[in-house]
């Protein structure tokens, strides 16, 4: 859209017709002042004498021109600038054997709890648009599924491909906060925070929980504890000899006392999630409690137009001046 600077010059767009008006009704003046008109009658009649009455045209429409410009039309284009501080969230998934248990319940009916953390996961991932997201997996031992970054499709589709590990059984909990602490110290974020989940104890790695709580504390990493899965026995599907699977009941219990303290440790908060909408209720409370800040700024800029009346306006004047100089030269009294 084009705006104008000054708009109130454009009203002497008024007065400039009517006196073109005006003048054009008073007629031009007298070229060949003569009794008798006769001898020229016939040099009124050519094309080049019809050609200059249109002269005065080219110098109203120049002046118009020139008022277009010294209202200073301009463009005008709205920018917002948006600055954000992003937070540093490394995931931290149990992916050992107990994880395949089927005791969460959700709107889909029964799932498995690693089937239930990735739904509810994947969405977490998908609300922190500016925040850079890693993930690490573990049983016996962590493995980095993926490093910090910004390409959440990437994140995404590592997680989609996560299943149980066939890196040994075991939850190795301490190696695995050892493991996304590591990555996090890495960057320069102002605020990082590390997620784990996990449905046992800790009985594998040769790092602590305890120990590596305080390792995240002294980084300025606050962890974040979710234990999932009902306590006492649960459905675990195993393959018999033949290869065919079925469900079998197993004891898995949660270390809660554990992970709490790592929780305490570095300034987070413990959760318990016994199916998939409590799941879901612990990943948004932990996205409220770590929200991305965000500050926008807006303004507008304007690109001048004028020259794109002016010029012409001048090219008009110039043109009407030297044409009634030159070829269409008035005969002089």
């Amino acid at each position: 859209m084009i705006h104008f600077q000054n708009p109130a010059v454009l009203l002497l767009l008024v007065p400039l017709a009517l006196f073109a008006w005006w003048l054009g009704r008073a007629g031009r003046p007298n070229a060949i002042r003569h009794s008798n008109t006769e001898l020229v009658r016939e040099l009124a009649k050519s094309r080049r004498t019809r050609w200059g009455r249109f002269l005065p045209a080219l110098r109203w429409l120049g002046a118009a021109l020139f008022l277009v410009a010294l209202a200073r039309p301009n463009i005008e284009r709205a920018h917002t600038s948006v600055q954000s501080s992003g937070v540093d969230v490394m995931l931290a998934i149990d992916v050992s054997g107990s994880m395949q248990a089927q005791d969460m319940q959700g709107s889909r009916g029964r799932s498995s709890r690693l089937d239930a953390a990735k739904d509810v996961v994947s969405r977490f991932i998908a609300d922190r648009d500016n925040d850079r997201i890693g993930l690490v997996a573990f049983a016996g031992q962590p493995y980095l599924v993926s490093p910090l970054t910004l390409d959440h499709d990437w994140v995404q589709q590592r997680l989609a491909a996560l299943d149980v590990s066939p890196m040994g059984d075991g939850t190795a909990i301490g190696s695995a906060l050892a493991s996304g602490v590591r990555r996090l110290d890495a960057q320069q974020a102002k605020s990082k925070v590390l997620v784990l989940l996990t449905d046992g104890q800790n009985n594998a790695g040769k790092i602590s929980p305890a120990a590596a709580a305080e390792a995240a504390r002294a980084l300025g990493v606050k962890v974040y504890t979710i234990g999932v899965g009902s306590s006492g026995e649960a459905l675990v599907p195993i393959s018999d000899e033949s290869g065919r699977e079925k469900l079998v009941k197993a004891r898995v219990d949660v270390d809660e006392a554990s992970i709490r303290r790592v929780a305490e440790l570095t300034g987070g908060a413990a959760y318990r999630a016994t199916d998939t909408r409590s799941l879901r209720d612990v990943y948004a409370a932990i996205d409220r409690a770590e929200k991305t800040t965000r500050s926008s700024r807006a303004y507008t800029t304007r690109q001048e137009q004028f020259a794109w009346f002016a010029l012409p306006g001048l090219l008009l004047l110039v043109s009407e001046l030297g044409l009634a100089a030159t070829r269409f030269r008035r005969v002089p009294c």
